[in-house]
């Protein structure tokens, strides 16, 4: 087994074990200079954004558009010691479903800085005219907006003490608007803030994270921002399970690389991209991104029927004991409850998709679900509900609300969610619930025994939900059916009625 970094990784094909499918960086990486920093380096980002750019770079374009990590959290110091350890490699292993592993050892990113560390080494970084994009992974929650009133929350407490007279930052808006008020301090054209996260417009919505924070920081640089700083939105796509030990004795034992930190994904990529770059950006196009004038119908394709479709499977899925995506969506009546949705519920609400074949896309969707060897979880899919549910899947539901369309499947997504919350399974297993309003939830959840209604009441994520008799007794219905029936029966009658 070969330690991975930039001495060893020339070896590693030829060391390999006989049939490894192993790629490795064959460009200089000492050719690399940083135009991109990328704020939360996870699984996502490292199987995504940092792969396309190792493909131009495996081309010889893009050597100047190198990525500088940066971790945010305290957390986020295994990740700088794992990287650093590697020179910034790592192993990206595809599991295709018949069990084919296909390796590639990624090297765009060029170097990692951990904020809570040196907070002034990042503002410098972002503030040194090779950069010209700042890019961002830091989840749906990682924005700051209020579920309901979709403004930015001034109420935060990290945000507060970013926002006091002479605070050194620590969050995101308090790290990108000092760096971009340098820039402006010493003539250097703004560098694009690129949201590579999965929320509706995700460009607006940091746009308007950015721009408040910084109006009530320094208003006359707020209103530079809004005049000069770029903010596409993008649609992204590639299930990315998180990293297992046994996916690093995997990478050992297959490839022969001892590597602190894989990524292992399947093999479907997608990634739509606005073309407002005012300062440049790679040649995305080139390493398969759709780069487009228009985002909107690829991210709300994606946000109906593959997110939503994620939560549909995983609340059900895990109270009738399953534990893994696949072992739900290969089960007939689950896919067809899937299908169910997307046909009856998701598309409808959808404008077409320039050259996307919805039946086809929708089609593959189930196959992706049912991979045996990403082995998916069904706890990642059903952690920070509180920031899912909401943008995901609540649009459809107004939207059938308002123009009469059919909502029983919907509603059966969010009570599987409330009964989820009781932190039990049907098998009277504990369900630990991961969200930034477990507790709230969880109370709100064991009311609901005696108040059918008590999980819905929750205005700052439903709104006035609670409110529509159309929507409520579908979702009463479905909820005493989880409770008498189980969840394995109650999607079994809803797929017969259908």
């Amino acid at each position: 087994m070969t330690a991975l970094d930039d001495a060893t990784v020339g070896r590693l094909v030829a060391s390999a074990p006989n049939g490894a499918e192993l790629t490795v960086p064959t460009y200089d990486r000492a050719r690399l200079t940083t135009g991109i920093v990328h704020l939360g380096v996870g699984g996502f980002h490292r199987a995504h954004q940092a792969m396309y750019l190792d493909r131009l770079m495996a081309e010889g374009k893009a050597m100047d558009w190198a990525i500088c990590g940066v971790g945010v959290l305290p957390g986020d110091a295994r990740m700088r010691d794992a990287l650093a350890a590697q020179d910034g490699l790592y192993t990206m292993v595809l599991k295709h479903p018949d069990g084919r592993l296909e390796a590639r050892v990624i090297g765009s990113i060029k170097e990692y800085l951990l904020a809570p560390d040196d907070p002034e080494a990042v503002l410098e970084k972002m503030a040194s005219p090779e950069v010209r994009i700042v890019s961002l992974t830091v989840t749906e929650g990682g924005y700051n907006i209020h579920h309901v009133t979709a403004e930015f929350d001034l109420d935060n407490p990290a945000v507060s003490a970013d926002l006091a007279d002479g605070a050194v930052p620590t969050t995101t808006f308090g790290l990108v608007t000092e760096a971009l008020r340098r820039r402006r301090e010493r003539g250097v054209p703004p560098f694009t803030v690129m949201s590579c996260d999965n929320i509706q417009g995700n460009g607006g919505v940091a746009r308007r994270a950015f721009t408040t924070f910084a109006r009530v920081k320094d208003a006359e640089l707020a209103a530079w921002i809004e005049d000069n700083v770029a903010f596409p939105s993008s649609m992204v796509d590639r299930i990315t399970p998180v990293t297992t030990d046994a996916d690093r004795a995997m990478v050992a034992t297959r490839f022969g690389i001892d590597d602190a930190w894989p990524v292992v994904a399947e093999p479907f990529e997608q990634w739509a991209l606005e073309d407002s770059f005012p300062t440049g950006r790679p040649p995305f196009e080139d390493a398969g991104v759709q780069v487009v004038a228009d985002v909107e119908p690829y991210e709300l394709m994606k946000l109906r029927l593959l997110n939503a479709s994620h939560q549909a499977l995983c609340y059900v899925g895990y109270l009738a004991g399953y534990r893994y995506a696949h072992e739900v969506a290969e089960r007939d009546v689950f896919a067809r409850f899937l299908l169910g949705y997307m046909d009856a519920e998701g598309t409808p609400t959808l404008e077409p998709v320039p050259g996307i074949d919805l039946d086809l896309y929708k089609r593959t969707l189930i196959e992706r679900f049912a991979n045996p060897h990403v082995a998916d979880t069904l706890a990642r899919l059903c952690a920070e509900s509180s920031d899912r549910i909401p943008k995901w899947l609540l649009p459809v539901v107004r939207h059938h609300l308002a123009t009469g369309g059919p909502i029983e499947h919907a509603a059966l997504v969010v009570a599987s969610w409330a009964r989820y919350d009781e932190g039990v399974d049907e098998a009277g297993e504990p369900i630990e619930i991961v969200d930034r309003l477990a507790d709230r939830l969880h109370q709100a959840a064991l009311a609901q025994r005696t108040d059918p209604l008590a999980f819905l009441r929750d205005r700052e994520l439903f709104g006035d939900l609670v409110d529509d008799e159309r929507f409520t007794a579908a979702y009463t219905a479905a909820l005493a059916s989880l409770h008498e029936k189980g969840a394995l029966a109650t999607v079994e009658a809803l797929v017969a009625r259908s």
